[in-house]
């Protein structure tokens, strides 16, 4: 299991590349495609998936008795640096590119590293706009500045200008033009494309305990929402979300804050002839997205009581200004289903005096109102250009996400769930 997620990681350098990728996994088990511009005929037992703009998803079974949606939620993008268009700058005998960072990426952890250019451009070819994937097998680099020319780098700490200090060097061609796909008779017009960490994905420590690898956060979650949906036997309508644009916030009409997932459970309900508010009374929402380890040589940042570590199992982040939608109702709906099925949980909380991140769960709920929980695995060094997780841990999400979708929630009144 560990192979395939790291193969995964290795071929999804951005969002249109994990969604091609979960495309495939997705027909490979028999889902078929719908088109947002036709008619759905959704039926019992049918599996499909719907994609928007290339880096979105969502994946679908119906099952033998429908009575609401078994839902996981995570997202298909992360930190990088995007090439902005007219890109090239000429500095003296060199040649660099012109980028500006994409999320909230740690600065430093680009330098010094390869980068491979990916994407996707987007062609003119007999009056039609195509769009193409694009991973340049090239590396560049964004070479650091000397301790020589910086003496007290290693006392007073690096401040990094996106402008001037993350620009990558990749020429000394005074000719140079950036060429990077085939146009096949083509004009590319316009292009999106990101500078990614082009470092495989490896196994550390002396008992290959770690994974380490770009995008941990938040590829994990998507691809383990996809291998446990293609071998799920739902008896509710199983759907995996894979959104873009979390790392931005979201707003976007394939991010979770616009109407791509509302719109859809709308389109389900309407095909299969349920009426869509008892469908969402029904339903649950996972919101799977990666949760902060205690920091070996930082124990101090992590809260005291609630210390979470790696190969410790799913996470379940918890927090009292509902950054995180958990409550004690849906913690343990996904408490049961881990006792059950042998996985074990942790819980995730930060300490007061520390502001707290937000993600999908929060987002989604302003589109659909359903009982909803964050989970997450436990990682090292989020938004790193190399992060750090338990090589135990994914299986372990794996397992609890088949069972959730194998689940019949149902909330027949205000003060019940029931699981079967």
């Amino acid at each position: 299991m560990n192979a395939q997620l790291m193969s995964q990681l290795k071929n999804s350098p951005t969002a249109y590349h994990a969604v091609e990728n979960a495309k495939n996994m997705l027909e490979q088990h028999g889902f078929v495609r719908l088109n947002e511009s036709e008619k759905w005929n959704v039926a019992k037992g049918g599996k499909y998936y719907v994609i928007k703009d290339g880096s979105a998803l969502i994946a679908f079974c119906v099952g033998s008795d429908p009575e609401g949606l078994n839902i996981v939620a995570s997202h298909t993008d992360s930190p990088a640096l995007k090439l902005k268009f007219n890109p090239i700058i000429k500095q003296g005998v060199y040649v660099k590119l012109n980028v500006e960072r994409y999320g909230g990426g740690l600065n430093y952890s680009w330098l010094d590293i390869p980068l491979r250019i990916a994407g996707r451009v987007i062609l003119e070819k007999n009056g039609r706009l195509i769009s193409k994937l694009v991973y340049d097998e090239r590396k560049v680099i964004i070479p650091s500045v000397a301790v020589h020319f910086n003496r007290e780098v290693n006392i007073k700490g690096l401040i990094l200008n996106p402008q001037t200090d993350l620009q990558p060097l990749v020429s000394q061609d005074k000719d140079f033009s950036l060429s990077l796909a085939e146009a096949d008779g083509g004009k590319i017009l316009d292009y999106d494309l990101f500078l990614t960490n082009a470092e495989e994905p490896f196994f550390a420590g002396f008992d290959n305990e770690f994974i380490v690898a770009p995008r941990i956060d938040n590829l994990t979650s998507a691809f383990s929402s996809i291998a446990s949906l293609v071998n799920a036997n739902p008896k509710n309508i199983a759907l995996a979300f894979l959104a873009d644009n979390e790392e931005v916030g979201s707003a976007t009409k394939q991010g979770a804050g616009g109407a791509f997932l509302k719109r859809a459970v709308s389109r389900i309900s309407k095909s299969l002839g349920i009426d869509k508010d008892i469908l969402q009374s029904n339903s649950f929402m996972v919101s799977c997205d990666n949760a902060h380890a205690v920091h070996p040589n930082h124990p101090e940042m992590s809260d005291p009581t609630n210390v979470v570590t790696l190969n410790g199992g799913v996470v379940i982040k918890h927090h009292a200004n509902q950054n995180y939608t958990t409550d004690a109702f849906s913690s343990s709906v996904i408490k049961m289903l881990a006792d059950k099925n042998g996985v074990p949980t942790q819980d995730f909380f930060m300490r007061a005096d520390m502001p707290c991140g937000g993600t999908l769960g929060a987002i989604s709920s302003t589109q659909l109102s359903i009982r909803s929980v964050d989970i997450g695995l436990a990682q090292l060094a989020m938004h790193s250009a190399m992060e750090t997780m338990g090589s135990r841990d994914y299986e372990s999400m794996v397992r609890l996400l088949g069972a959730f979708y194998s689940a019949k929630i149902t909330c027949p009144a205000h003060s019940e769930i029931c699981i079967g």
